[in-house]
């Protein structure tokens, strides 16, 4: 659908509604900026102050009430209710300068949101699933009033960015996630349903809580899980059949589970795994870019061996093998840490998932020590534990390369390995560093370095644009390679010399598309799309974006 036929099925939809259910109506509801002509047609008459604004003047007014706000916390419940209330506005705020915003409406600020879900809620978002409706499922998402929904982003609150098992409190994820879906890379909103799947919580505290809006009870078995997850996504496709599900902060090994279940059956993705590992590989892939040094020849230490270590390790030696190394080759280059130190096979308490990166060598619980034994030339980090990167480990990889790579990409802040400051000072300004939250910049030695921002949102907005246009059978690995590359090609030279690893924020959307075109054109060479290939990809992308306007 066009924009101009947008346009006129808004207009069918105002004349539906009137007086105050249309100014109740977030999607319709244009505000101050109602003309009189249709202030008289829709009994709007006296319900609105005479002045009739344009949507500008209204964003300015919006920045101001932001401005007054005294944290980001109170920005982002501000923003909230903004959406609530005329969600074209709240877009049009946000996407009038998305660098500003992204930190409001998600990481940071949307973990601290998440931790007190239940005490700043206002309105019901999405749509929440309980584990007592199985059985109905498909009858309950019919009760969602969009019958052409593109993207259902879902999750359980198991593992919200390193916060743990916050249940439903968790909704604040997949709301944010897929407000950036449209802030970054003008996806529609109207075509996208955040989801809760509330199967309880092991959070014991939060059961507590009388404000706590999930069930008051401990998650089930994985067989029940299995069972409830198996009829939401049969259910998906009888309800939303050209629906992709994009699967958000589940437990661990509930998310690598799901994962290798729904990938080759159903349109899905999952983020954690997926769009962590793309934007990890596109830091690494401009880092390389920096010291001239090819991928196939990296020696890589993860530290911590979860769904995201393992979500990243499994497509960085995909893109290696794309070099022409085989599988074995690609893996042996990858080693992983975690709690009980070195993955190695005298391990006994190695999922199948991990034993593939357990390579012979002596048992180690020591991070330092082991550094100095494998001579890795990149350090990642996805441990949640914070600090973890001490000045010993941060001198020892320092040693051991003119310019380490290391990338700490555990969040919230407090998660973050170590920050920014310290890498740069305790490398003396060696290394190349990304981590998962926005560090300041740091001068060290008179050089001011830039560090990057290794946040999902450089990919899995313009994944989901290619998604929207293309309509790709399925979603491969393959798919966010190419992601990652497009991304990494955006850094020009200028921004290379400064150690930035990633875009600027500030044409996040230009970059968004561009990447959305590079995935777009990989979707159909690899016959995934399907629609017709455009002759001009980029012009019809960029005729289906979404405009906030009236």
């Amino acid at each position: 659908m066009n924009e101009r036929a947008k346009i006129t099925a808004k207009n069918k939809h105002l004349d539906i509604l009137q007086g105050i259910a249309l100014l109740g109506d977030p999607a319709r509801n244009k505000g101050t900026a109602f003309t009189l002509e249709e202030r008289s047609r829709y009994g709007l008459e006296g319900l609105l102050p005479n002045s009739v604004e344009t949507i500008d003047r209204q964003v300015e007014r919006v920045l101001g009430h932001l401005e007054a706000k005294p944290t980001d916390l109170e920005r982002y419940v501000y923003l909230s209710g903004l959406s609530d209330r005329n969600e074209t506005l709240f877009y049009r705020a946000v996407m009038s300068d998305p660098a500003r915003f992204i930190p409001i409406l998600y990481d940071p600020t949307v973990a601290y949101a998440c931790l007190t879900f239940g005490h700043i809620y206002r309105r019901a978002r999405g749509m929440y699933i309980s584990r007592h409706m199985k059985g109905r499922i498909a009858e309950v998402l019919r009760n969602w009033p969009q019958q052409d929904i593109r993207f259902i982003c879902v999750s359980t609150g198991g593992r919200i960015l390193g916060l743990g098992d916050i249940g439903a409190n968790g909704m604040g994820i997949p709301i944010g996630k897929l407000q950036l879906y449209t802030a970054c890379a003008a996806v529609p909103p109207t075509s996208l349903l955040p989801v809760l799947l509330d199967i309880g919580t092991t959070n014991e505290v939060l059961r507590a809580d009388p404000l706590y809006l999930g069930l008051r009870e401990p998650p089930p078995s994985d067989q029940e899980l299995d069972e409830l997850t198996d009829e939401f996504v049969q259910a998906v496709q009888e309800v939303f059949p050209d629906c992709c599900i994009h699967f958000e902060d589940w437990k661990g090994t509930d998310a690598i589970r799901m994962l290798k279940r729904y990938g080759d059956k159903v349109l899905c993705y999952n983020d954690d795994i997926q769009g962590t590992a793309s934007v990890a590989l596109a830091g690494l892939i401009t880092a390389l870019q920096i010291v001239d040094a090819p991928l196939t020849d990296q020696r890589i230490l993860f530290l911590g061996a979860g769904s995201a270590g393992i979500g990243i390790a499994g497509l960085i030696a995909a893109a290696i093998q794309e070099k022409g190394l085989s599988q074995d080759e690609a893996r042996r280059r990858i080693s992983m840490f975690d709690i009980d130190g070195l993955l190695e096979p005298s391990r006994s308490d190695l999922s199948e998932d991990q034993k593939v990166y357990a390579h012979k060598a002596a048992p180690s619980k020591d991070l330092v020590q082991t550094i100095e034994a494998l001579k890795p030339t990149v350090l990642i980090g996805v441990s949640t534990k914070g600090g973890a990167f001490t000045q010993q480990v941060v001198e020892a990889m320092s040693r051991l390369n003119e310019r380490p790579i290391i990338f700490a990409l555990s969040n919230p802040t407090e998660k973050a390995e170590c920050s920014a400051e310290q890498a740069y000072t305790w490398s003396k300004g060696k290394a190349l560093f990304a981590a998962g939250v926005q560090f300041p910049d740091v001068t060290v030695n008179g050089k001011t370095f830039h560090p990057g921002q290794a946040n999902n949102f450089y990919i899995f907005p313009a994944v989901g644009l290619a998604t929207y246009v293309a309509r790709p059978r399925r979603i491969t690995d393959a798919c966010f390679i190419a992601a990652a590359q497009a991304c990494a090609d955006q850094v020009g030279p200028e921004l290379r010399a400064k150690g930035m690893l990633f875009p600027s924020q500030d044409s996040i959307l230009e970059q968004e598309v561009t990447t959305a075109v590079r995935v777009a054109e990989f979707m159909f060479d690899q016959g995934l799309a399907q629609v017709e290939r455009p002759r001009d990809i980029r012009a019809w992308i960029e005729g289906q974006l979404y405009k906030p306007q009236y």
